[in-house]
């Protein structure tokens, strides 16, 4: 058994703020419960809820002050509670097991966490590629396989197909043998979604209608899976886009949308919020996201699915700088953050 200390370095913030709310904090190691590991966090990664978490927006998800934040992380098992028999220490995992009320976050040197919402760490990528899989695979998996069902030959359009949740979307869409088409906001994103798995990619300020006339000759796409976040200022664009009985899935419905198109076309309208099993304490949820992260380990593995990492390498007491690029809109894939060098 490894030696476990009795308190850790973490990165907490005492009030909302911006990015430089984070600051550095020594905390007691949490204790686990029946059905728990204690995890050493070698890395998590940043993800918009993060951020929206830290600013105050999403205020009534974060843990009491001073908080912990982050849910993704990637480390190694050190101890486990009573029921657990799927992992043992020395264990490498991965997943998204809290960041939120009511769960400890993984910008900390060690992180309590439900065995549920884990799965074993890919083997054959780094400990900073695996912490920036678990949420964004497990919201495009309940997007593109869950809900859109994609159909081999559906034509599939991404929206935000190099975002971190579009671009595991349009790898699992073309796995599926979807027709994928990505939207991307510049010529070398456009080219990593090509090199992803899409067919086609294009620059998403163009007209919807003239890019559904061009690939879909009019007639709309089978399936949209919306993930850039801007809900009901998007949704129109995503009916639109939409052919007559196509699924729409989006990762935010938050707004007021017109919905005539939705039953003019018969459209079926889906949205994944991949944090419900959390927020909720549904055991049955999570564990089905422990049970989709073993399925991307082996997809990871067998060299058929890339998490795409930004040129980036921050340490814990740089939190701070990495949510001001994401903010920004400067990153290009996941940003990593290394807790444990």
């Amino acid at each position: 058994m490894p030696e476990i200390p009795e308190t850790m370095d973490a990165q907490v913030i005492r009030e909302f703020g911006e990015p430089d709310a984070f600051e550095a904090a020594e905390l007691d190691v949490p204790e686990i419960d029946a059905n728990e590991v204690l995890v050493e966090v070698a890395a998590t990664s940043v993800n918009p809820v993060d951020t929206k978490i830290r600013s105050g927006y999403a205020s009534d998800l974060c843990p009491d002050f001073p908080a912990v934040l982050h849910g993704d992380l990637a480390g190694e098992v050190v101890a486990v509670g009573d029921g657990v028999a799927e992992f043992a220490v020395g264990d490498e995992v991965y997943g998204c097991p809290g960041g939120i009320a009511g769960t400890t976050g993984a910008l900390a040197e060690y992180a309590a966490a439900d065995a549920a919402t884990l799965a074993h760490k890919p083997e054959t990528i780094s400990m900073r590629e695996a912490a920036a899989l678990p949420l964004v695979t497990i919201t495009a998996w309940d997007g593109v396989v869950t809900r859109a069902d994609v159909s081999p030959g559906e034509s599939v359009l991404v929206h935000g197909g190099t975002g971190g949740v579009g671009h595991v979307g349009v790898q699992l869409a073309s796995l599926e043998g979807g027709v994928v088409h990505a939207t991307a906001s510049t010529d070398a994103k456009r080219d990593l979604a090509r090199d992803l798995g899409a067919d086609y990619a294009f620059d998403y300020h163009r007209d919807v209608e003239d890019y559904t006339a061009e690939y879909t000759d009019g007639e709309g796409f089978d399936v949209v899976f919306d993930t850039v976040g801007a809900g009901a200022d998007n949704l129109g664009t995503d009916f639109a886009a939409a052919g007559v009985k196509g699924r729409v899935v989006t990762t935010v419905s938050r707004g007021e949308a017109d919905l005539d198109p939705v039953h003019s076309k018969g459209l079926s309208v889906d949205t994944v919020f991949m944090l419900l099993p959390l927020i909720h304490d549904d055991h049955a949820g999570r564990l089905r996201h422990g049970e989709i992260l073993e399925r991307v380990a082996a997809l990871v593995d067998e060299g058929d699915l890339d998490i795409h990492l930004d040129d980036t390498d921050y340490g814990l007491d740089e939190v701070s700088d990495a949510h001001s690029r994401l903010e920004a809109g400067e990153h290009v894939g996941k940003i990593a953050i290394r807790v444990n060098d």
